[in-house]
């Protein structure tokens, strides 16, 4: 007779195996034992040796030991005869009944430490033979029944399948996922359980997947649970969790995660949890208990941050004041400051006054005002103005902008935010003691060489977030839309559209959602009207941290020349070669902007350590002088497209990543755009400042290299993910 083995899992048991199989891989407390050289586990053929590493006590010492982001790993012989009947325990959690350890070997390998060795016997896995399901009847019963098509999607795409091995984890996915499709549908008291049945002898598996859906729900009242002396009136939460939660609609798990989202963005909450009250089965109704801790509604924040780049540095000090309930009716009032000072390109040519740098005292101030339930319960009402004093390579600017609109929030992922702006810069083309860069090609046409840029314009910005964690995103998606039409009945000194759509995807594998992929899709297009000129302050640049790795910070633009430098001997005269000409040294440009950006990055992260991670990522990107729609437009992968590969680390902390990236871009394509037909390009571009070359004469960005005149590598160091 067949050896049938019937397993039961209820409750405790899932919880007891996530504990047993879920071990971490380091104690707190060093033994005293030799350290763990090495730790091979042979035998294993259908099963991960990775995975059975994950789930054992024991560990090797990982070979970056010896920095402070690692620690040696030492052996525990206690520890050590736990983590064999683990790895059997293991084997059995993934369908293989019958795997044993045959054999380990613990090697001295000198006097303090060891090398491990275990020998498997996986054995032939356990398929699933058939899948039997009882208790769904009952929903075929009855009037407020789901629908047919309701009742087919409980049991769609289940993680368990007939021929596939028998896994206890998919096997607790199962159940979890019909348990929360039919709390979806209104039965907030369901439950889901079974056996599975495995025949050791000819390795098959039969599941019995039992339903008990109970009554179907409808929501109740909403009641609220708050502190002894609330400033905020509960009718105001019930009006925000309302949006999601309709009294008399069918129960939903899904409806209160977006109530409660839709309370916590009010924005005056510590903590906030939505949860269903005691069922009355009498009427079939749920009540809805809101749970909510005020934080304090006034808050100062104080704190510094540098920008490095190899164009451009900087310090500065931040600091902000917030009202969140400013003169009632939670409105909030923003006071936002950053006073700093910029370097270009870097601290030292600045601080030696090195020819061709500059520096200054750089500022913005903000004052932002918001008025909730403007109107209607998801439209808010917006208002800032800004003062502020910039540096950029290609020009200083100071003057302000008044910004106001209505965010509308349909969705706690999806919001519209049209506003009016109006931005009045004066900007100075005085990028040296000598040099000046033009006003028309700041996008200037004054004559006497002021360049004041007045601002009109309407936008409509869209937003569809789904990401896991804008901080660390490891799933989900994000889409971006801004609309910008300045000029015409808006007045300001340009009549312009311009678009900027911006796409991301991220995607992880593994159990601790070790492996990232995040992609990246930017365009942008800037159509002044009747082919005028634009602004420099509109234009579009990339290159940076967060942009096209392959540059610096916005040197991924078409180009100005600042004056050559020529070679000097150590008198001071200039060199000069065979034909008189003076000797060309160096030959700087500022980057201008461009009315076209088209920016793509693909990324793969890895987490090494809790707090340590790697990255490898292929950025493209394309700045050109027309926009990106007409016959002038640039081509996309074509000479002015640029390409970098990289690689980064990212040391993870509660502000998000410390990140440090290093790309080198490929030599495909041209020379960058440089204004002036007579530029001389370099004849090699060097990596990180070091190892550019004009001993060429070479005006044609087509025998330039690709990027010329910039470096052919970039390093960026930043807080916060790329994308």
């Amino acid at each position: 007779m067949a050896d049938v083995r019937l397993l039961r899992f209820r409750s405790a048991v899932p919880l007891a195996l996530a504990v047993l199989l879920t071990a971490c891989a380091t104690t707190s407390n060093q033994p005293t034992g030799p350290k763990v050289k090495s730790l091979d586990i042979q035998g294993t053929k259908q099963v991960d040796e990775g995975d059975i590493k994950d789930r054992i006590l024991t560990s090797s010492t990982p070979w970056y030991a010896f920095w402070p982001f690692g620690k040696a790993h030492y052996f525990d012989t206690n520890a050590w005869q736990a983590d064999l009947r683990r790895i059997e325990r293991f084997y059995q959690a993934e369908g293989f009944y019958q795997a044993q350890v045959e054999s380990n070997e613990v090697i001295p390998d000198g006097d303090k430490a060891v090398r491990l060795k275990v020998v498997v016997n996986e054995g032939a896995p356990t398929l699933i033979d058939r899948i039997e399901t009882h208790g769904l009847e009952a929903l075929s019963q009855g009037e407020g029944q789901p629908s047919q098509r309701e009742r087919e999607r409980i049991l769609e795409e289940l993680p368990v399948k007939a021929g596939d091995v028998f896994r206890e984890d998919t096997w607790v996915a199962t159940k979890e996922l019909v348990l929360q499709r039919l709390k979806d549908l209104g039965y907030a008291e369901a439950e889901v359980g079974g056996e599975v049945r495995v025949d050791v002898a000819t390795q098959k598996a039969v599941v019995d997947l039992q339903i008990a859906p109970g009554l179907r729900y409808r929501f109740g009242n909403i009641f609220i649970a708050t502190d002894a002396n609330p400033q905020v009136p509960p009718r105001r939460i019930i009006e925000q969790a309302q949006g999601a939660v309709t009294k008399g609609a069918y129960f939903s798990e899904a409806a209160l995660a977006e109530a409660q989202a839709r309370v916590f963005r009010m924005g005056v909450f510590g903590a906030v949890k939505v949860n269903r009250g005691a069922p009355d089965r009498q009427n079939a109704t749920v009540p809805v208990v809101v749970d909510v801790r005020e934080s304090p509604f006034h808050s100062i924040k104080l704190g510094g941050g540098i920008g490095i780049d190899a164009a451009r540095q900087e310090g500065r000090v931040l600091g902000e004041w917030t009202n969140r309930n400013f003169r009632g009716g939670l409105r909030r009032l923003t006071l936002r400051g950053r006073l700093g000072y910029a370097f270009i390109p870097n601290v030292l040519a600045g601080l030696r006054n090195d020819e061709g740098s500059q520096s200054g005292p750089v500022f913005n101030l903000t004052t932002e005002f918001e008025q909730p339930r403007f109107l209607f319960r998801d439209v808010a009402l917006q208002a800032s103005v800004t003062a502020e004093k910039g540096l950029q390579q290609a020009y200083s600017f100071y003057g302000g902008y008044l910004k106001t609109g209505v965010i509308w929030t349909p969705h706690p992922s999806f919001s519209v935010f049209p506003s009016y702006n109006l931005q009045l810069y004066r900007l100075k083309g005085q990028v040296t003691a000598d040099e000046t860069v033009p006003p028309i090609i700041l996008g200037c046409n004054d004559p006497s060489g002021k360049c004041d840029v007045a601002l009109s314009f309407l936008e409509v910005a869209f937003a569809w977030d789904r990401r896991d964690d804008r901080t660390e995103p490891r799933d989900g998606y994000y889409a971006a839309l801004s609309v910008q039409k300045g000029g015409g009945p808006f007045l300001g000194n340009y009549d312009y559209v311009r678009l900027l759509p911006d796409l991301r995807y991220y995607h992880s594998i593994g159990e601790k959602k070790e492996l990232t992929m995040a992609v990246k899709l930017r365009m942008g297009t800037l159509d002044p009207a009747g082919g005028g000129q634009s602004s420099i302050v509109t234009r579009f640049f990339s290159g940076g941290a967060t942009a096209m790795r392959g540059f610096n910070g916005q040197r991924l633009s078409p180009m100005t020349p600042l004056a050559p430098t020529y070679k000097k001997d150590d008198d001071g005269n200039v060199l000069l070669d065979a034909n008189g000409n003076p000797i060309l040294d160096s030959w700087d440009t500022v980057p201008v902007g461009g009315n076209s950006l088209f920016e793509t990055s693909v990324e793969l992260r890895y987490l090494l350590t809790d707090a340590l991670m790697v990255a490898v990522f292929y950025d493209s990107g394309l700045v050109g002088t027309e926009g990106l729609i007409g016959k002038n437009a640039p081509k996309l992968f074509g000479p002015e497209h640029y390409h970098a590969v990289g690689a980064g680390l990212r040391y993870l902390t509660v502000v998000g990543p410390i990140r440090l990236d290093i790309a080198r871009r490929l030599n495909i394509g041209r020379g960058l755009p440089v204004s002036d037909p007579g530029y001389i390009y370099p004849s090699s571009g060097g990596c990180l400042g070091f190892g550019r070359k004009f001993d060429k004469a070479s005006t044609s960005a087509d025998a330039a290299y690709a990027g010329a005149p910039e470096g052919l590598c970039a390093v960026h160091i930043s807080i916060g993910e790329a994308f």
